[in-house]
């Protein structure tokens, strides 16, 4: 019997839908200078991947057709290239593959990118939480969340979400969480959430401002944007902050820098997201170590066969799916 020397993956033939998502082969990967082929175990997925397949995001380049989606893996080490430590060799470990090349059965990463993962925690829970965990330990910091202040976090029972919801909280916030539909709304106050509020309800913000007894957020997490980012915006107590850090409706919150000057609301910019990379591993490490803790769970809601990876994104796009999706290989 003829061995395969082909890896299964799943490419982008063409712009559009979910369903230019094609199984396929392509020839297996060598480890060139300063890399590694890591055998993967999982494939992690954001929404901003969607958005790059339908040639709509804005914020990244636009890939050439047919190009492997998937910026991230989790998996072992199975090959090293020159000037790469054998001691890699059967890692586990989550590796940034840059912005490609993620939904494969190998994935070649450079060697600075591996992140290895701790004992105690899973290789599915490790890919949960990168990059998810390290954007929302960012969030936080930069948002300067303090003990008591009414934090409103939105699209809670999402992957960043439902991380921000649990970081808030050990920070020592009351924490509401805005979400769509009772299934998110019950993880988020599983999660420890102190209210949760349906933001597809026409007066969502009268609650939380009676949750707040009228003064409304102190720090207001918006990863929604458009008319639900600008509406957070109108209830944020007059001298809190506004963290912006997605715009999943399709637009970011659009705020008149003279308005926020003159309620005296910061106003903390998505390009802030711009700022995250040369902490991202530091914060990687520090959500992995909380998990192994049990501070913080990721949550997965939901996985996919790498060949239903068109199903996944579907999934992501429509808003049905609770915290993270994952592609498992």
């Amino acid at each position: 019997m003829q061995e395969r020397i082909d890896m299964r993956v799943v490419q982008v033939t063409r712009f559009g839908d979910p369903e230019v998502l094609v199984p396929g082969e392509a020839p297996d990967p060598v480890a060139g200078q300063g890399q590694v082929v890591v055998a993967v175990s999982v494939a992690g997925i954001t929404f901003v991947e969607t958005q790059i397949r339908r040639g709509t995001d804005k914020w990244h380049d636009t890939p050439e057709l047919p190009y492997v989606p998937g910026g991230l893996v989790a998996g072992r080490v199975k090959s090293v290239g020159m000037g790469v430590d054998v001691a890699w060799l059967g890692q586990r470990v989550i590796a940034d593959t840059g912005e490609t090349g993620g939904f494969a059965e190998q994935a070649v990463v450079k060697v600075e990118h591996l992140i290895p993962v701790p004992d105690g925690l899973g290789l599915t829970e490790a890919c949960a939480l990168y990059p998810d965990g390290g954007t929302a330990l960012g969030l936080v910091e930069k948002a300067r969340i303090r003990p008591g202040e009414w934090v409103l976090i939105e699209a809670a029972g999402g992957g960043v979400g439902s991380l921000l919801v649990q970081l808030a909280r050990l920070a020592g916030a009351r924490v509401i969480g805005a979400a769509r539909g009772v299934r998110k709304l019950d993880l988020v106050r599983e999660l420890g959430a102190h209210a949760a509020v349906d933001y597809s309800e026409p007066e969502w913000t009268k609650q939380v401002l009676e949750v707040t007894a009228g003064a409304g957020p102190d720090v207001v997490v918006d990863g929604v944007g458009g008319e639900i980012g600008r509406a957070a915006f109108e209830v944020t107590t007059d001298g809190g902050r506004f963290s912006m850090h997605g715009a999943s409706s399709g637009a970011a919150t659009v705020i008149d820098p003279e308005e926020a000057r003159q309620r005296g609301v910061e106003v903390i910019g998505i390009e802030q997201l711009f700022g995250f990379g040369p902490h991202m591993r530091r914060w990687a490490e520090q959500m992995m170590s909380y998990a192994v803790a049990d501070r913080v769970r990721p949550v997965i809601g939901q996985t996919f066969p790498l060949e239903r990876a068109s199903d996944a994104h579907a999934v992501i796009e429509a808003r049905n799916g609770l915290g993270k999706t994952l592609l498992l290989v």
